[in-house]
């Protein structure tokens, strides 16, 4: 996985992408009380607002706490797959909350409890989502983007 600061920025920007495009056409689905054609258009608009925010936050700060997290329950012995595994799980428990209050704030009728219900309604969707499918494409677009001979290594 990433090891420079170029590889690092390029795969935070594609997990951003990734998950956030899939995270607001569920909320916008939900705002508009189903999916249609149109709905993936609509998520779109606040791609540019909330992508970057997403970005700076894992970035600077999401990623190191997650994986301080992490190893609480994991060694660094342990198969490196169940280490992303326990890593990508923190980074959900973190930015989920998070990027649920920054949604809130800009998009909603802000208060308790809308953060507490978008919270709520966006952590199973958002858990699932980087598990099963954000995480592992944007794995292997980084491998594409970046290939290298692990043998060497």
């Amino acid at each position: 996985m990433p090891k420079t600061l170029l590889e690092k920025i390029v795969f935070t920007i594609v997990m951003a992408c990734i998950m956030g495009y899939g995270m607001i056409v569920y909320n916008v689905a939900l705002a508009t009380g189903g999916v249609t054609n149109a709905t993936f258009g609509m998520a779109l608009h606040e791609m540019p607002i909330m992508v970057p925010v997403a970005f700076i936050l894992e970035f600077f700060v999401v990623e190191k706490l997650a994986t301080r997290l992490a190893f609480t329950f994991m060694r660094p012995t342990d198969r490196p797959q169940f280490i992303t595994y326990a890593i990508s799980m923190m980074i959900v428990c973190i930015m989920c909350p998070v990027m649920s209050l920054v949604a809130t704030l800009l998009f909603k009728e802000p208060s308790f409890g809308t953060w507490v219900h978008t919270f709520g309604c966006n952590f199973p969707m958002a858990l699932c989502w980087q598990m099963f499918y954000c995480g592992p494409l944007s794995r292997f677009i980084f491998r594409l983007l970046f290939r290298r001979n692990e043998k060497a290594e």
